[in-house]
């Protein structure tokens, strides 16, 4: 496919996509969707789902249009946890759901809205709705694999580690098979930043909101991966997290892509720049057979 775009186009919005810390801007984010070429409708895309009575709690459903029932992802985006739309990543929804794969992207409530935990509750809810509802649309409620990004990839990891956060929302992990967590933070005590403290400063015990402290047992596959060029997030969450996962005998697996920083690894999902880090067809490869063989 060809596009009447300028290179240079596409690399501006790339590199406005990228300065921004956590994809805390939502606008660079929605420039850079809206300019690069999208890959084609797989199947019906349809809008303004409601998983819950807030008006943050919708998603947007990217059928795979595959005969008979495709996997199922849920698509987590970053933004600090105070940031972000999900229309904004439907190249994301879109791009996976070319690869046969029936995709969900969900909005969730935001800082100053909410506090840890609620955000997370919301991506539980998403998944609920998801075990509950993917059937109608394509995908198979058994073969769910949770993806997030930055602040997103957080999120997940943490559906997938805390029982009482799923247990808030209703929701009991029946059909999630595997989490895919991209350049998340799991490991970022002291709290240092206004965007931390806003989000986690008000909880009691600390420590539990942090990946790396929670219990592994029962948790699902991961597939974790970082770029070595990322600074935002720094590759260390991603490797104190895989080594806590295999600590525990925990299936994992640890992917660090070359050259690659933290827009970088989500970027390489859209067409123009695949070749940069085969980041789509890894996360692709474990949602179909989310395994650590």
């Amino acid at each position: 496919m060809t596009t009447s775009i300028p290179r240079r186009d596409l690399l501006r919005a790339a590199a406005a996509f990228g300065t921004l810390p956590l994809l805390a801007g939502c606008g660079s984010v929605a420039a850079f969707n809206a300019v690069i070429p999208a890959d084609a409708p797989a199947g019906p895309v349809t809008t303004d789902v409601a998983y819950g009575p807030d008006p943050r709690q919708k998603l947007d459903i990217y059928a795979a249009g595959t005969a008979g029932r495709s996997p199922t992802a849920v698509f987590v985006y970053g933004g600090s946890w105070d940031n972000g739309d999900r229309q904004s990543y439907s190249f994301v929804g879109r791009a996976l759901a070319a690869r046969g794969i029936t995709t969900l992207v969900p909005d969730y409530r935001l800082v100053p809205q909410v506090r840890y935990p609620d955000f997370i509750v919301d991506v539980a809810s998403a998944l609920r709705w998801a075990e509950e509802n993917a059937a109608a649309h394509g995908g198979d409620p058994r073969q769910i694999v949770l993806i997030g990004h930055s602040a997103g990839a957080y999120n997940a990891v943490m559906v997938a580690l805390a029982p009482e956060i799923r247990a808030a929302a209703g929701y009991r992990m029946r059909g999630l098979r595997g989490v895919v967590g991209l350049a998340g933070p799991y490991d970022f005590l002291p709290l240092d930043t206004g965007v931390t403290k806003a989000a986690f400063g008000q909880w009691p015990k600390l420590a539990e909101t942090q990946p790396v402290n929670r219990s592994a047992a029962g948790s699902p596959p991961m597939f974790l991966a970082t770029g070595d060029a990322d600074t935002t997030v720094y590759p260390r969450n991603t490797t104190a997290l895989v080594a806590h996962l295999r600590r525990a005998g925990r299936p994992v697996v640890e992917k660090i892509y070359p050259g690659i920083g933290h827009a970088g690894i989500l970027t390489s999902f859209a067409k123009p720049f695949r070749d940069r880090a085969p980041v789509l067809d890894d996360v692709v490869a474990f949602v179909k057979a989310p395994s650590v063989a």
